[in-house]
């Protein structure tokens, strides 16, 4: 068994481990956890709590002698079930929240069985070290172009056809699960700040520093994710292009890209009633009317010509000055979407 200590997220990348193994409870796998790593809890979430009861209340020894029980319980049900296919030469790299107790003792017996492993010095507290340092410490890497533009207008579907043009996108968005406004939560839920920040630090490590980077325009907050200050910096000071549509097109296409809300009935209706506070009644009726009727593409309509685009271009106004190129599209189709990211790769030099 060997203690590893890296300071930068490249230096984890070049571990070269077969597998990365977090023996941490489920409760703080679910939180954040090293990329790719295996979730195998030597103390499940209830033992956890009751072996650290046991520890502050009663007596550390007894809470040692009951949690080493329960760790020799779990690891062998581990060995038994989801490692019981591993080959003599496994080489896994093993961590929990410091590096401490639980780690080194289920290292302890994947070591005796005669796989190779590595302990994480610091445990997931080190990983986390690494992560803040780059999305909160480190400048951003590469040249940061926005893609821009009101509501509806297929930026992040953009986004995506640029990636697939091979030009270098960072999707925040899709990191933070969510579309970035009122109506835009997914089914699944947020990530939590820490694994959203951990999924940022991974994709920005992996940018060419040599070719720009396109990110869409956002605000400081995307759902309940924050963007970290660093970031949100660079792209207030970022050079922006900004897309166009008609609001008939952007209506339809709202319309497509929103069907999961439009499939719940309820979910809109009560989106539209967190609007009442900067609305007139009458104008909400309207809307509940368009919900309820399912007439979508007119809810769209309205609520981008009434709320969104107002709102929006108040907030743009201060980022008129970074404007490096507009693109106006008439539909928003599949072709023209192809079309005008081909026009945003060729404006941030192919």
């Amino acid at each position: 068994m060997t203690r590893v200590a890296p300071e930068t997220l490249a230096d984890f990348a070049a571990l070269g481990a077969d597998e990365i193994i977090d023996v941490r409870s489920p409760g703080e796998y679910a939180q954040d956890h090293m990329p790719g790593a295996l979730s195998l809890p030597v103390l499940n979430d209830d033992e956890r709590a009751r072996v650290g009861t046991i520890y502050v209340q009663e007596d550390p020894f007894l809470a040692r002698k009951i949690g080493a029980a329960l760790v020799a319980r779990n690891t062998a049900d581990h060995i038994e079930k989801m490692l019981s296919d591993r080959p003599g030469g496994w080489r896994p790299l093993v961590y929990c929240w410091r590096g401490g107790q639980r780690s080194r003792a289920f290292a302890t017996i994947l070591s005796e069985i005669g796989w190779r492993v590595s302990v994480l010095d610091g445990g997931y507290q080190r990983y986390r070290r690494a992560v803040r340092q780059r999305v909160y410490d480190a400048p951003f890497p590469a040249p940061l172009i926005l893609i821009d533009g009101d509501t509806g207008a297929a930026k992040t579907a953009v986004l995506d056809r640029v990636r697939a043009l091979g030009g270098q996108v960072i999707d925040l968005e899709g990191l933070a699960n969510h579309r970035g406004s009122l109506f835009g939560a997914l089914t699944a839920p947020q990530p939590s700040q820490k694994a959203f920040e951990s999924a940022l630090a991974a994709a920005i490590d992996a940018l060419d520093p040599a070719r720009p980077v396109l990110v869409e325009a956002e605000s400081s907050k995307i759902g309940a994710r924050i963007l970290p200050p660093a970031l949100w910096s660079a792209m207030a000071d970022a050079p922006r292009l900004v897309s166009s549509a008609p609001l008939e097109a952007r209506a339809a296409y709202l319309a497509r890209a929103y069907g999961d809300i439009a499939d719940d009935p309820a979910r809109l209706a009560a989106l539209i009633e967190r609007l009442q506070p900067f609305h007139a009644r009458a104008l909400i009726e309207e809307w509940r009317t368009l919900a309820a009727d399912g007439a979508l593409e007119a809810l769209a309509a309205s609520l981008m010509a009434e709320h969104y685009d107002p709102s929006y271009a108040r907030q743009r106004t201060r980022f008129e000055p970074h404007v490096r190129g507009r693109f106006e599209t008439q539909a928003l189709d599949a072709e023209s979407i192809d079309a005008l990211a081909r026009a945003v790769l060729e404006a941030m030099g192919g």
